[in-house]
């Protein structure tokens, strides 16, 4: 209809313009501009709970209405293109193409759903767009169905691209198996292992090609293998002066220069002292705790995603560093066992970077009941959701019932990095005392 209107290259404006105001909302705006937006969303966070903890009768309201001082946001050292993970959907494009390797416009409710190409979206660069590019390219090529609808059936689905600032790129594709027998399995994975070694795709120069067979939204290692079709099964990230091996799933902050601010700030928030024990919560690749571990005397990390231990573990051989040991487990299971016997004399400082989920309640138990633990950094890129009832678990009076036995924390510093330009998200480090 576009097309017989003569109206098609505007209806794509319009889409691409979309499209970049759902993932970066702030990318008209000038850098300093997006900061102050910025600024004032997480004011409204310290405001929101200063008053939460005033109806908890904690007097934490300060002057200007906040719990504690809020600092300026600290500004991204790269603001375009620093995405080194993106995550690519495969659905019908806004000129019907139901074969288009893009992000997500429209909603499920208003069935206005179409899979616009990133080509113009600021913060991924450009090595994930050609990736993305070439990957659709082969599915386009391909006999097999994409996979919109599981039920419907189909069979190609979402691409992860990874990139370190060493020149790595790791390329991650979901499919669907369906019916499928592993003989035609293995016929798809030598199709798409030429593609990007021998065919187009070759241009991308890929350090790892995984392939993983999902009937799930979202599966983890343990759940459905990632299997290495082609190239080294890690890719490697150097942080401060570190090396970081990177698994298709461990985490890693998204903002690479981004997150060497933050860890720096980190590392001063804790005022660590050569006898510190330092407690990764949600450790990942062990970033936090091995950065730091020059300045304790011991780093322990907690981490539900395995591979992400093994990667730790690694990290922390490869650079030296031998003060350090990791748990790999859901923090809710192995924090408290390992608090409710803590015996050392040493500091204890806490550091938890969870998911936007937040801690679990058991976890916030079992910090509030460990009397070692003084001085807690809470990081969160979502504050205002479930890091909010975590906020507030943290500062409430005992509670007997909820078998909250421990002096409660109050809040002393917030200080807003931007580890997201152009979007409205930030990353917020709340720092906690009693």
């Amino acid at each position: 209809r576009n097309q017989e209107s003569g109206s098609s290259g505007h209806c794509l404006a319009v889409v691409l313009s979309r499209l970049a105001n759902a993932v970066t909302p702030l990318w008209r705006l000038p850098y300093q501009e997006q900061l102050q937006v910025k600024y004032e969303s997480q004011r409204k966070i310290l405001q929101a709970l200063a008053s939460r903890l005033e109806e908890l009768g904690i007097d934490a309201q300060k002057p200007d209405g906040l719990c504690c001082p809020l600092q300026p946001v600290v500004p991204s050292p790269i603001i375009n293109g620093y995405r080194n993970k993106s995550t690519f959907s495969v659905n019908r494009g806004p000129d019907g193409n139901p074969k288009t390797v893009g992000l997500y416009v429209g909603t499920g409710r208003e069935r206005n759903i179409v899979c616009v190409k990133a080509n113009h979206v600021e913060n991924i660069p450009s090595k994930h767009k050609q990736v993305a590019q070439c990957y659709e390219e082969f599915i386009c090529r391909s006999p097999l169905d994409s996979c919109i609808l599981f039920h419907e059936g189909g069979h190609w689905r979402e691409l992860v691209v990874r990139t370190t600032s060493c020149g790595h790129t790791m390329a991650v594709i979901t499919f669907h198996p369906q019916e499928l027998g592993q003989e035609a399995l293995a016929t798809q994975k030598a199709l798409l292992k030429e593609f990007f070694t021998c065919g187009p795709g070759a241009v991308c120069a890929l350090t790892s090609l995984y392939f993983q067979e999902s009937t799930m939204t979202r599966c983890s290692h343990e759940q459905s293998p990632f299997q290495l079709l082609h190239g080294a099964p890690h890719i490697f990230e150097e942080l401060l002066g570190l090396k970081f091996r990177i698994s298709p799933d461990a985490f890693f902050q998204v903002n690479t220069a981004g997150a060497e601010v933050l860890y720096q700030t980190v590392g001063e928030l804790c005022q660590a002292t050569g006898d510190t024990v330092l407690l990764d919560i949600c450790c990942g690749t062990g970033t936090i705790g091995l950065s730091l571990a020059h300045r304790v005397s011991k780093v322990i990390g907690v981490e539900v995603v395995e591979k992400a231990i093994e990667d730790a573990e690694w990290n922390a051989a490869f650079n030296g560093i031998s003060n350090c040991e990791f748990h790999a487990g859901k923090a809710e299971a192995v924090l408290p066992q390992l608090l409710a016997s803590w015996e050392d004399a040493r500091p204890l400082v806490a550091v938890v970077n969870p998911s936007r989920a937040g801690l679990h309640y058991r976890v916030v138990r079992a910090i509030r009941n460990c009397r070692a633990i003084r001085r807690l950094l809470y990081i969160s890129c979502k504050p205002e959701g479930e890091a909010m009832r975590n906020f507030l678990e943290l500062c409430c009076p005992p509670d007997p019932q909820k078998k909250l036995a421990g002096e409660p924390f109050a809040p002393l510093l917030a200080i807003p990095f931007d580890l997201f330009p152009h979007t409205v998200h930030c990353e917020l480090v709340l720092l906690f005392t009693r």
